[in-house]
């Protein structure tokens, strides 16, 4: 066989035994470090399969790559694929879509409950010699007075619904491509993407960046939102219009945000989101453990093998 994989972000550790799951399959391996569309180009026109992140694989790097069968991206979204364009041509697009399921649920509801308790400025209080609850806890309310609101019921969306729901949180989902009544099953409360962003008190955001998707979160979503709610976004930046939530965040129509995604990362340093005190950022870490890194990691490499091979991925995506 002796077909090569080529990894093209150095971001990630690459350990031994993940190179070595292709070596037993008689593949080769290399590692070139390629973020843009021409140095795709210009070093990968002999791959049989690639090992991404964050790199554009577009029609026009697909069309240079004629040998190329597989595309495996470390993680869960692939907005930076053009999956079309890999179909048409007969390549094989996969993902690792539950490794770090876990992580990113866990860093919503570490979101949510930050800015639910006002973290952020108690600490910001206590640093600047304010030793007093009543001034940046004013208007605090119990869990179980609140509704969160869940757009997208996947893997993370229902980890965080559970979550929030023993919390004591009254839980709400947006999702209209949920299997019939698994909502229901669950125990939490099907409404439209209008009364969910109307109605809740923290909305969280847990579906992949699509053309359908992209600028969900409008300015006049945003203007229809409580006075006073929370957003948490821990899935793409450009699910949110930024300008519109820095300027609710800034006249107090929104008390806060966690965004772990931004449309343009890392974060430009003129944002207006860095100078806002009821903002939580965090560097797209959401889907970061030990565990779940070398997890998605040694999947990618499993599953490029395993096309390579002339077998069915695990995670197929076309």
């Amino acid at each position: 066989m002796n077909e090569l994989v080529i990894r093209t972000d150095g971001l990630l550790t690459v350990e031994p035994e993940d190179v070595q799951v292709l070596l037993d399959a008689d593949l080769r391996y290399r590692e070139v470090t390629c973020l843009t569309e021409e140095e795709l180009i210009e070093h990968c026109g002999a791959a049989h399969g690639l090992l991404v992140l964050r790199e554009p694989i577009t029609e026009r790097v697909l069309a240079a790559l004629p040998n190329c069968k597989v595309v495996a991206r470390f993680g869960v979204g692939v907005d930076t694929v053009d999956l079309d364009a890999a179909t048409r041509r007969g390549v094989r697009v996969v993902n690792v879509p539950d490794a770090n399921a876990p992580e990113v649920a866990a860093h919503a509801i570490a979101m949510i409950m930050a800015l639910v308790r006002r973290l952020p400025h108690f600490d910001h209080a206590v640093r600047s010699g304010v030793w007093s609850y009543l001034q940046s806890g004013r208007g605090m309310r119990r869990l179980d007075r609140l509704v969160l609101g869940i757009v997208g019921f996947g893997r993370t969306g229902r980890r965080v619904a559970d979550s929030a729901r023993a919390l004591g949180f009254s839980v709400i989902v947006h999702d209209p491509y949920a299997a019939p009544g698994a909502l229901a099953r669950a125990g939490h409360a099907a409404v439209s993407f209008d009364e969910l962003t109307t109605t809740a008190d923290v909305i969280s955001l847990h579906l992949p960046l699509t053309p359908e998707t992209e600028n969900l979160v409008s300015a006049d979503v945003i203007e229809q939102m409580k006075t006073g709610s929370i957003l948490v976004n821990v899935s793409r930046g450009k699910l949110v219009d930024e300008s519109a939530l820095s300027a609710a965040l800034a006249s107090g129509h929104l008390s806060g945000a966690g965004l772990d995604t931004l449309a343009a990362e890392p974060v430009r340093p003129d944002s207006p989101l860095l100078a806002l005190d009821n903002v939580i950022l965090t560097p797209h870490a959401g889907h970061y453990s030990t565990e779940s890194y070398r997890e998605t990691v040694h999947r990618a490499f499993a599953d490029v093998a395993r096309v390579l091979r002339g077998e069915m991925p695990r995670n197929p995506l076309n």
